[in-house]
């Protein structure tokens, strides 16, 4: 068997278990980032960096395809993004819980477990980057926090 068929065989077997599809997906990915969009705290990071929403949620939709459905259709480097941004725990939280929600809300509930625990997994990965980033090592439990003024506490 080589790579492409087991990669197919394992998405199948995802799909099977989970409902998910390319469909719901990009649903979800719309969906969350529209909320995303509004988000007093969240807003204000993406819009300094992102003008043209398409290609993002583009890139999005193949980000969570590789991660929920494992189709290797993302092919960025998400932590390169995420470290330099001036974000700390709090965002974090606030990021799931608007994927939580959304995804709750949008998929049946196999569909949003699956999407949640791969979420939640990603966060604390880019949470540990972004610390990392800015010479912070966090201990088991340490969450990374800034100050007012951005330096770290």
């Amino acid at each position: 068997m080589t790579g492409a068929e087991r990669r197919e065989q394992i998405t199948a077997q995802i799909v099977e278990r989970t409902g998910i599809t390319e469909a719901m997906i990009e649903c979800l990915v719309h969906g969350f980032y529209a909320k995303v969009r509004r988000d007093p705290m969240l807003a204000p990071v993406f819009d300094t960096r992102i003008r043209d929403w398409d290609p993002h949620l583009e890139q999005m939709c193949a980000f969570w395809s590789s991660v929920a459905l494992m189709t290797g259709r993302y092919h960025g480097t998400p932590m390169v993004k995420h470290v330099p941004l001036p974000v700390d725990a709090a965002h974090f939280d606030r990021w799931l819980q608007l994927f939580e929600a959304t995804a709750a809300e949008l998929c049946p509930s196999v569909a949003a477990e699956h999407f949640i625990d791969r979420a939640r997994r990603i966060a604390a990965s880019l949470e540990m980057g972004v610390a990392s980033g800015q010479g912070v090592m966090l201990g088991v439990g340490e969450r990374y926090r800034r100050n007012e003024a951005g330096a770290v506490q």
